[in-house]
C-alpha cells in the first residue's frame, strides 16, 4: 500500500523542490518501530529543509517533519507494541532521518515517548518541538531562581510557535509576561494568551554601545538572537537569566561582558533535540498540567500535506502565527 508523503528533492543545479507524492513502505528508512502518523507540524527547521536546506539534509530525496504523533503499527523494540500511542520530537528526525510529513514513519524506539494522558495527537502536535522547547526554557530559568513576583518575564518572537506557548505557560505559572513582537496586529492574540505588556520589536532591534541599560526584566525566553538578544542581556535585573532557544534574528550577538560581571546575569542555551527520555517525559507532564487547552486551540492553524511548501516559505519569513497542525491524512 502506497504512502502519501511530502518529498524534497534536489536538482543537479542544487535547487530543492518539495511536493506530495506516493512512496512505497520499503522506501522508509530502516529502524525498529513503524508509526502510523496522524499529525505533524511545521517548525523553522522544516522550512529550511523544504527550501534552502541549510546543510541539515545530507541525502535526497528526503521527507521532512521534525515532529509527529500517531500509533505504533509494528515494532521490534520490546518497549513498544502495536497500538501504543506515541509522539516524537527532535533526534534529527526530519533532518538526517526521514520525518513525519508522511502517513507513516519508521524510527528508533529510543526516540519515542508515550503520548501524554490528557492530550490528543492533534493537541500534542500543536505543542510539538516549539512547546517542548518553551517548557525546557522555563525549567532552566526556574533552576536559576525565577519565581513569580520577581519581575516581568520577556518573551521575544512571542507570536511564533515557541513564543506563543512560552507566553501561555509563563502566564499559567503566575508570571507577568511581556511579549515582544514586530507584528502589532497580534496584540489581541498575545493578550489572550496571557501577555500583560506588548513590547514593539523595534525598541530592541537597534544595537547600542552602552554596556548596560536599566534593569527591567527578571528573565527572558529568547527565540530571536542577534541584536535583540544583545539588548536583552543589558536590561536583565540582577542575577537574571535569558534562555536562548532560537536565532530567527541572526547568529551574531553583540554582547557586553559588563552585565555578566556586575549583575551576575546568565545566558542559558536550550537544546531540545538530544534530551534524554526522562527529561522529555517530565517536560510533557508539566505541559499537560500547565497549558490551557483552550488557549492552545486558539494558536492552531490547520493544514494538510499539500499546504506544506507554502507554509515552509512563510515560516522562514516570520509569517506564521502560533502553531501549525498538519493532518497528514488530509
Amino acid at each position: 500500500m502506497s504512502i502519501r508523503a511530502l518529498v524534497v528533492e534536489k536538482d543537479e543545479d542544487g535547487t530543492t523542490r518539495a511536493g506530495v507524492r506516493s512512496i512505497a513502505p520499503e522506501d522508509l528508512p530502516q529502524a525498529d518501530v513503524t508509526v502510523a502518523v496522524e499529525y505533524s507540524t511545521v517548525n523553522y527547521k522544516d522550512g529550511l529543509v523544504m527550501g534552502p536546506g541549510a546543510g541539515l539534509v545530507k541525502r535526497y530525496p528526503h521527507v521532512p517533519g521534525i515532529d509527529f504523533a500517531g500509533t505504533v503499527e509494528a515494532s521490534s523494540d520490546p518497549r513498544w507494541k502495536p497500538g501504543d500511542r506515541v509522539l516524537l520530537t527532535g533526534w534529527r528526525v526530519g533532518e538526517a532521518h526521514w520525518g513525519g510529513h508522511a502517513q507513516k514513519a519508521r524510527v528508533r524506539g529510543d526516540w519515542l515517548v508515550p503520548l501524554p494522558e490528557g492530550l490528543t495527537a492533534r493537541q500534542a502536535m500543536a505543542v510539538g518541538t516549539a512547546g517542548f522547547t518553551a517548557m525546557l526554557a522555563i525549567e532552566a530559568l526556574e533552576a536559576h531562581g525565577l519565581k513569580p513576583g520577581k519581575g516581568p518575564v520577556l518573551v521575544t518572537g512571542a507570536a511564533g510557535g515557541v513564543g506563543s506557548i512560552a507566553v501561555a505557560l509563563l502566564a499559567s505559572l503566575g508570571h507577568e509576561v511581556a511579549a515582544v513582537t514586530g507584528r502589532p496586529e497580534q496584540e489581541t492574540y498575545l493578550r489572550d494568551l496571557g501577555a500583560a505588556t506588548i513590547v514593539p520589536r523595534e525598541s530592541l532591534a537597534e544595537p547600542t554601545k552602552r554596556p548596560m541599560e536599566s534593569e527591567t526584566w527578571a528573565a527572558c525566553v529568547d527565540a530571536v538572537g542577534g541584536t535583540v538578544l544583545g539588548r536583552v542581556t543589558r536590561q536583565l535585573k540582577y542575577r537574571g537569566a535569558v534562555a536562548a532557544v532560537g536565532n530567527a534574528g541572526g547568529v551574531d550577538v553583540p554582547l557586553s561582558i559588563i552585565p555578566f560581571l556586575l549583575r551576575g546575569i546568565n545566558l542559558l542555551g536550550i537544546d531540545s533535540v538530544l534530551q534524554p527520555y526522562d527529561v522529555r517525559v517530565r517536560a510533557w507532564t508539566r505541559i499537560v498540567e500547565l497549558l490551557d487547552l483552550a488557549k492552545l486551540e486558539g494558536m492552531i492553524v490547520e493544514a494538510g500535506l499539500e499546504d506544506l511548501p507554502e507554509l515552509g516559505r512563510s515560516i522562514l519569513k516570520g509569517g506564521v502565527r502560533g502553531r501549525v497542525v498538519v493532518d497528514v491524512n488530509r
